[in-house]
């Protein structure tokens, strides 16, 4: 009883074949759900930078308060970039898209007028150091 056989030991020994195409079809589902998400993500991302550009540009030649309407404009063009990367982060599956969409939230985040100023530099500094962390911390090719 000293040594125990491998197979004894949970955890190891040979894969039956039901175990196999359970594993195969759970990670094929997985596969399909997190594509058709992220397909959702991109047309919802699309239907509203169309949005955007047909209502929201024109107002900036209306008489009214340019500033706040390019602040919306800017908010919203962070809001689809966030769906459009997040979708991509569900589509490939890498750190580096993760810390992008991060940084999409922060940048969003700065651009609200009701900000403070410590949130403003909290911001900066954790923007720079997630710009960091991508460019030299993770893997891939960057550009």
């Amino acid at each position: 009883m000293a040594e125990e056989l491998k197979e004894d030991v949970i955890g190891t020994g040979k894969e039956t074949k039901i175990e196999r195409a359970i594993a195969n079809y759970v990670g094929v589902v997985i596969h399909l759900f997190l594509s058709v998400l992220a397909l959702l993500l991109l047309v919802a991302a699309g239907i509203a930078a169309y949005d955007t550009v047909v209502r929201e540009f024109p107002a900036l030649w209306q008489r009214q308060d340019e500033y706040v309407v390019l602040q919306r404009i800017i908010e919203n063009i962070l809001l689809i970039a966030i769906a459009a990367e997040f979708a991509f982060l569900l589509l490939y599956h890498r750190m580096s898209a993760a810390v992008e969409v991060v940084v999409f939230v922060l940048a969003r985040k700065t651009v609200n007028p009701d900000i403070t100023a410590l949130d403003l530099l909290l911001c900066a500094a954790a923007i720079a150091g997630l710009i960091i962390l991508r460019f030299y911390y993770l893997p891939g090719k960057t550009t």
